[in-house]
C-alpha cells in the first residue's frame, strides 16, 4: 500500500538499534528495583480491596449483614450502588437515573425480578440517609481504607498489586523511549508489551491474546481494508478530484488548508478514526500523482500530507459531545458528581471556538515545519483527471465500493443508539468495519491478495499493543497513581486553585492521553480534577470549566503514534517515522495548551455557566 517503500526504506526495514534499545532496557530495569512508595501502596489497596470493603460496607449499613450473607437482590443493590459511586453518582436522584441497561454497561447484570427489588428498595430509602451512606462509602474506598486495616493475606495481595503498578511504570518508560527513539520496529514494541505483562504475571497468556483483539483494533484493521478497496477500484481518485478540482491554484498551502478545514470540524461529529481512514488513500493518491514532475521522490510532501490529516482529526474532537467518548464521560461526571447538566448545544458553545482557532494555527505550523520541494500540485490533479477520463463513468465496482462504505459510515454513526435499539446488540465500530471489509470480499471488489499486500498489518499489531498498554495502565491503577502523584506534587507548589489548578489538571491529562485512549484518560483524570476544583472553589464555574478543560486536554494526543487511532492509521502509509509526529506535535501540544487556558480565562467567563458565580 506504500509508494514510499519502493524508493526508500521504511521503519520496518530497519534493524534494532542496540544503543538506543539498551537505554530503554536500563530505564525499565532501574524502575523495577525502586522501593514501592507509600502512595503506590495506597492505590494498590484501593484497587485490590476497595470493591470488597465497599460492598461489605453497603450490605452492613443497609441490611445489617455481610456481603457473604446477603440475599441476591441485596448483593445486587450493593453492586449497583458501588458502580454508581465509582462514577461519582452519590445522590439518590442520580442513582435512580440508571436503568437496568445502564447498570449492565457498568458491569452490574441482573434479572428483571432482582432489578425491580433493588429499584423498589432504593426508591423507598430516605434520600438524606442514602446520600450519607454513599458519601461514607466513597470516603472509605478513596481515603479511609489503608494497608494497616488489612489481614496478612490481604496485605500479600496488595503487595503483589503494588508490584504490578511498579512493573507498569517501568513499562511506560520502556515503551515511550522505544517509540520516541525507534530503537526497534514499532510493532515489535507492541509484542514486547504483551510479553512483559505475561512474564510479570499481570495478565495470563489467555488474557493477553484476547486483549490484543479489541474493538478499536478491529476498526483499524477494517479501515485499512476498505482503504485498500478504495485504492483498487479508483474511488480514492474520484473523491480526491471532487474535493480539490475547484481550486484555482492547487498549491500545497491551499491543499493542506482544505484538508484541515474539512476534517477538523467533521471530527466534532464523525469518528476521527473514520475520517483518517477515508482521507488516507486520498492523501496517498495525491502524493503518488505529484511525483510525475521534475523532482521525483519528495518525502517532505508525503509526511506533510499524512501529518496534516492526523493532526486535523485530533484538534476537532472537542467541538461537540459527539467528538469522542471523553466528552460524554466528562458530561456524565459533572452531572453525577455536582448536578451540573450540560446540553449538546451548550457544549458546542464552549468547545467549537477551540476547533476554529486551532484550524489556522495547525495550517501555519504544518507549512512551517515541512518544506517540500513540490509546491504546485496542479500536475497531480491533471494526472488525476486523465486517469479518471481513462476509467470512463462510474463502474459497478466503484458504485458498490461507495455503497458499502456509506452503509458502514451510517453504522458507525448510529451503532450506539439506532442500531442498538433496533437489534438489541451493541455492534461496535470495529465489528462494522470488519463486516464492511468482508462485504468487499463477498461482492468481488477485492480478493484476499489485495488485503494481504495493501494492508499494513504491522500497524494493526502496533495499535493492538497500544490498546492493551492503555487498558492495563487503567486497570492496575498505574494511570491513576501517575495522575494523582503529579497533581499532588503540583498542589504542593501552589498550583491548586483557580486557573493554576485548571492548568495543572490539563497538563497531567494531556500527558496521560498520549499513553492511553482518550476515554480512559478522561475517566481517570475526571474525578481527580473535578474534586480538586470543588474543594478549591465550591459552587463556582471552576467546576464545569475544569470538566471542559479535562475533556479538551484529553484530545491532545499529538506526540506518539499510539496516542490516537488517526496517528496509527496515517503511520500505516509507510511514509512516516515516529519522530515526524514530534516535529509538529510538540509545538501543537504547547499552543493547544495555551489556547485552552486563554479560552478558560477570557471566553468561558464571558459567557458564564448557568448563573454560577465565576471562580
Amino acid at each position: 500500500m506504500t509508494q514510499a517503500s519502493k524508493s526508500k526504506a521504511s521503519a520496518y526495514d530497519k534493524y534494532i538499534n542496540y544503543r538506543r534499545f539498551s537505554i530503554a532496557v536500563i530505564a525499565f530495569t532501574a524502575l523495577l528495583f525502586i522501593p514501592i512508595p507509600h502512595s503506590m501502596l495506597d492505590v494498590a489497596v484501593e484497587y485490590t480491596m476497595g470493591e470488597d470493603y465497599v460492598l461489605d460496607f453497603f450490605t452492613n449499613e443497609l441490611f445489617d449483614k455481610s456481603i457473604d450473607d446477603a440475599e441476591q437482590w441485596q448483593a445486587l443493590t450493593a453492586q449497583a450502588l458501588e458502580a454508581c459511586m465509582l462514577q461519582g453518582a452519590l445522590d439518590k436522584s442520580m442513582i435512580l437515573k440508571r436503568n437496568q441497561k445502564q447498570l449492565k454497561s457498568l458491569g452490574v447484570e441482573s434479572s428483571e425480578k432482582l432489578y425491580e427489588r433493588y429499584r423498589e428498595f432504593v426508591e423507598g430509602y430516605g434520600a438524606a440517609q442514602l446520600n450519607d451512606v454513599m458519601k461514607r462509602a466513597s470516603s472509605l474506598r478513596h481515603e479511609d481504607l489503608s494497608y494497616g486495616m488489612l489481614s496478612k493475606g490481604q496485605q500479600q495481595q496488595v503487595d503483589v498489586a503494588a508490584g504490578h503498578i511498579r512493573v507498569c511504570l517501568a513499562m511506560v518508560a520502556f515503551v515511550v523511549l522505544c517509540f520516541v527513539t525507534e530503537a526497534m520496529p514499532l510493532p515489535g514494541v507492541a509484542f514486547c508489551i504483551g510479553l512483559i505483562l505475561v512474564f510479570s504475571g499481570i495478565v495470563s497468556r489467555q488474557e493477553v491474546a484476547s486483549l490484543f483483539w479489541s474493538d478499536a483494533c478491529w476498526f483499524i484493521m477494517g479501515s485499512l481494508m476498505f482503504a485498500a478497496a478504495f485504492v483498487k477500484t479508483g474511488v480514492d481518485k474520484r473523491i480526491c478530484l471532487l474535493i480539490f478540482k475547484s481550486l484555482a491554484k492547487p498549491s500545497v498551502g491551499f491543499i493542506t488548508l482544505i484538508l484541515i478545514a474539512v476534517i477538523a470540524p467533521s471530527a466534532s461529529f464523525i469518528s476521527d478514526h473514520a475520517l483518517a481512514a477515508i482521507f488516507l488513500p486520498i492523501a496517498m493518491i495525491l502524493y503518488a500523482n505529484s511525483l510525475r514532475g521534475e523532482y521525483g521522490e519528495d518525502m517532505e510532501l508525503a509526511k506533510m500530507l499524512m501529518i496534516t490529516i492526523a493532526m486535523a482529526c485530533n484538534i476537532g474532537g472537542f467541538g461537540s459531545p459527539s467528538g469522542g467518548a471523553r466528552n460524554v464521560i466528562m458530561m456524565t461526571y459533572m452531572e453525577d458528581m455536582f448536578g451540573i447538566n450540560m446540553g449538546y448545544g451548550q457544549w458546542m458553545l464552549y468547545g467549537m471556538p477551540f476547533v476554529l482557532i486551532m484550524i489556522p494555527i495547525l495550517w501555519v505550523v504544518i507549512n512551517w515545519r515541512f518544506k517540500p520541494k513540490i509546491r504546485d500540485l496542479r500536475p497531480a490533479l491533471e494526472t488525476l483527471k486523465l486517469d479518471i477520463a481513462r476509467m470512463g463513468g462510474w463502474n459497478r465496482n466503484q458504485i458498490i465500493a461507495v455503497a458499502i462504505f456509506l452503509i458502514m459510515l451510517f453504522g458507525w454513526i448510529t451503532e450506539k443508539n439506532l442500531l442498538l435499539d433496533l437489534f438489541g446488540i451493541r455492534l461496535g465500530i470495529g465489528v462494522i468495519a470488519v463486516a464492511g471489509a468482508m462485504a468487499y470480499l463477498l461482492t468481488g471488489i477485492v480478493n484476499w491478495r489485495d488485503y494481504q499486500e495493501k494492508v499494513d498489518w504491522g500497524v494493526v499489531w502496533l495499535y493492538a499493543g497500544a490498546i492493551i498498554f492503555g487498558r492495563v495502565l487503567d486497570e492496575t491503577g498505574t494511570a491513576y497513581w501517575m495522575a494523582r502523584s503529579v497533581v499532588v506534587a503540583l498542589a504542593n507548589i501552589g498550583l491548586d486553585s483557580g486557573i493554576a489548578l485548571l492548568a495543572a489538571g490539563s497538563t497531567v491529562t494531556a500527558g496521560l492521553t498520549n499513553l492511553m485512549a482518550d476515554g480512559p484518560a478522561a475517566a481517570c483524570m475526571g474525578p481527580i480534577t473535578l474534586n480538586m476544583a470543588a474543594v478549591a472553589n465550591p459552587g463556582t464555574t471552576l467546576i464545569p470549566f475544569m470538566g471542559l478543560a479535562t475533556a479538551c486536554a484529553s484530545s491532545f494526543a499529538y506526540l506518539l503514534v499510539i496516542g490516537t487511532p488517526p496517528n496509527a492509521i496515517m503511520y500505516s502509509s509507510g511514509y512516516l517515522e515516529a519522530k515526524d509526529f514530534l516535529r509538529v506535535g510538540i509545538i501543537m501540544f504547547v499552543i493547544a495548551f495555551f489556547v485552552l487556558l486563554l479560552l478558560s480565562m477570557f471566553y468561558w467567563p464571558l459567557i458564564g455557566f448557568g448563573g454560577m458565580p465565576s471562580s
